[in-house]
């Protein structure tokens, strides 16, 4: 059965192409009767507005494009609850596209925005400045979501302030006595911020030889790796870690070699997510308002939307440390 035109609801109804086409546009110069008429048919036509052709004569589409770094860090999703209850109130949807198993897909998810004439982009995450990323940024209203790697003319960014957030954590655990405390770092800007925050937060306290800091791809299995790589090698009392999956690994590595925490080692996440207040994980994290931070990044974009040529601004979000069961006090 060949599906239905704007043609077929416009005979169905008994009124002109053009008018079906106000009512779509959600025109207030039609009237109630032909309004609820055209209405009537679409719903038993099973009409389905073409979206590509109505962008073309409406010029939006009110759908915005979300390219993500890794669905699987439960962050994201905390981070997209955020997003969606702003976009939602101003009549946005989400088109969703992950990048985490090829970097080079990032290309063609933001070509395909582009070519679906998409109203606005949102780069959620750590990637790399590519050609399409700075084409897409410069031609459509675009915001950077918890990122400092991206720095484009009149693109917003949304992040957590995470100098302070680090500077929480490095002070939590000097607060419990600990001085050997390394650091598992990760990839991109946001990590190396981090670890540049940690250095200086251990030199503000005196730390400074105590610095240690191992690297990881930001993944649970790689935080395993780098923590027990730390372990093996002069045992820190403390490991701060990029973020809760790495932490969840630091954790795992600690139970394998017969630690216990937080009795022989502390550990501390960052972006406090449901996988940290677990009750059998009860990891002390960085909490960096993930929800409100989406909610942020929604907002300067709706408002990107409306006014393309302002000036781009840098929003960091304030962080606190949320203390759960993986810290404790030296000697506890």
């Amino acid at each position: 059965m060949a599906q239905p035109t704007i043609r077929t609801v416009a005979a169905h109804a008994g009124v002109s192409k053009s008018l079906v086409s106000l009512v779509l546009r959600g025109s207030s110069s039609v009237s109630d009767e032909k309004r609820e008429a055209v209405e009537k048919a679409i719903r038993e036509l099973g009409y389905r507005p073409n979206l590509s052709a109505r962008s073309l004569s409406q010029r939006r589409t009110n759908i915005v494009g979300v390219l993500l770094n890794d669905l699987r860090n439960p962050w994201f999703v905390d981070c997209l609850e955020g997003m969606n209850s702003v976009l939602q109130q101003h009549d946005l949807k989400m088109f969703l596209a992950d990048g985490r198993l090829d970097r080079s897909s990032d290309e063609s998810f933001v070509e395909s925005f582009m070519d679906l004439r998409l109203d606005g982009l949102a780069l959620v995450g750590t990637r790399n400045p590519t050609p399409a990323i700075a084409e897409a940024a410069a031609s459509m209203p675009t915001v950077v979501v918890a990122s400092r790697d991206l720095d484009f003319p009149g693109v917003d960014i949304v992040a957590s302030d995470d100098e302070l957030g680090t500077q929480l954590a490095v002070g939590h655990l000097v607060d419990l006595g600990h001085s050997a405390i390394a650091h598992v770092a990760g990839l991109g800007a946001v990590a190396d911020i981090r670890a540049e925050s940690y250095r200086a937060a251990m030199a503000a306290h005196g730390l400074t030889r105590h610095i240690r800091v191992e690297e990881s791809d930001m993944t649970e299995d790689d935080g395993h790796r780098a923590g027990t790589r730390l372990l093996q090698t002069g045992r820190p009392s403390a490991i701060y870690a990029v973020n809760d999956l790495v932490a969840i690994g630091v954790m795992t590595a600690c139970q394998d070699m017969g630690l216990a925490v937080p009795a022989d080692v502390s550990v501390v996440g960052y972006d406090n997510t449901s996988i940290a207040q677990l009750r059998h994980v009860r990891l002390t994290s960085v909490e960096n308002a993930t929800v409100e931070l989406g909610r942020r990044a929604a907002t300067a974009l709706v408002e990107r939307i409306a006014d393309p040529s302002a000036a781009g601004s840098l929003q960091l979000v304030p962080p606190a440390i949320q203390v759960r069961g993986s810290t404790a006090a030296t000697g506890a």
